[in-house]
């Protein structure tokens, strides 16, 4: 886990962070997914100085293995001078070794986030899912962590003002706040009110509000004006759009992405249709 350099803000890995969705819903199935309806609780990640350092960190990593029910796992936590953040060796287990930045002992709040991502690696080492390249594999753990419930945690960890920044994982606050949103969207979950961090809130409301342009694409029905303009100029010359392509052998369809789980899917262009993505079971209302 990265926690290094100037906080960089926007949407860079959008593409690979949709992959990642799309490659969870795969591997794991729509019903798998769906077990995760419930984030990780506030309560049960709180660490305060008081706290036993060591106990504190056994608590809270086992909430981890609890929450990605992986009960023949155990994590053994340790604490190091080093650059990144955090580490966690990755073997056949049972036992995982996970080495948490020093400064952790001094700044509690944020072990919940940092045991979230490496517990993630571990979740997704068993199940055999990997992106090709360090960044890429990153993002993906980032996105699995926050779509499964966990990284409201590492979203909150984000803070930033003149003198001093602190962000941890791959993804930007930006990013953490859409995949967040994407969650909301299917379990119903506000984790806005979880938020310590002034800063979580204004990332999270940017990254719903890119979350919001995808169910505002064509040719689904929610498409703005100029959008549903374009789409016709494109439907009519058979030239492909931002996300979308027709296909007119032999009866003329329409391929564009699930605004939930970005799993292509193709109707036919005969007006409006409601649509039920194979993998996440969204249904979307489309004007074709």
């Amino acid at each position: 886990m990265a926690d290094s350099g100037p906080v960089v803000h926007g949407f860079p890995h959008l593409d690979t962070v949709r992959a990642a969705i799309t490659a969870l819903y795969k591997r794991l199935s729509y019903d798998t997914v769906h077990t995760f309806d419930a984030s990780v609780a506030p309560a049960d990640v709180a660490f305060c100085d008081q706290d036993d350092l060591h106990l504190g960190v056994a608590r809270v990593a086992g909430t981890m293995v609890q929450h990605l029910r992986l009960p023949d796992a155990r994590m053994i936590v340790s604490f190091r001078g080093m650059e990144h953040a955090a580490n966690v060796e990755l073997t056949a287990g049972p036992e995982y070794f996970i080495e948490l930045n020093d400064r952790f002992r001094n700044h509690r709040k944020d072990i919940g986030a940092a045991l979230a991502h490496e517990v993630m690696h571990v979740y997704l080492h068993r199940l055999g899912l990997a992106f090709p390249g360090t960044r890429d594999n990153e993002i993906l753990t980032d996105t699995a962590t926050t779509y499964l419930g966990a990284g409201w945690l590492l979203l909150d960890a984000y803070r930033e003002d003149g003198a001093s920044s602190q962000k941890l994982g791959y993804l930007t606050p930006e990013e953490f706040g859409y995949v967040l949103a994407k969650r909301a969207r299917v379990f119903g979950e506000d984790p806005s009110i979880w938020f310590t961090s002034p800063q979580a809130y204004t990332a999270y409301a940017k990254g719903r509000a890119e979350a919001d342009r995808d169910e505002q694409q064509p040719p689904l029905s929610a498409a703005g004006w100029a959008g549903r303009r374009r789409y016709a100029k494109e439907r009519r010359q058979g030239l492909p759009g931002p996300g979308y392509s027709f296909d007119t052998s032999p009866a003329t369809r329409v391929s564009f992405p699930c605004p939930a789980c970005f799993q292509q899917i193709r109707v036919p262009v005969r007006g409006r249709v409601r649509a039920r993505c194979g993998l996440c079971r969204s249904v979307l209302e489309c004007d074709t």
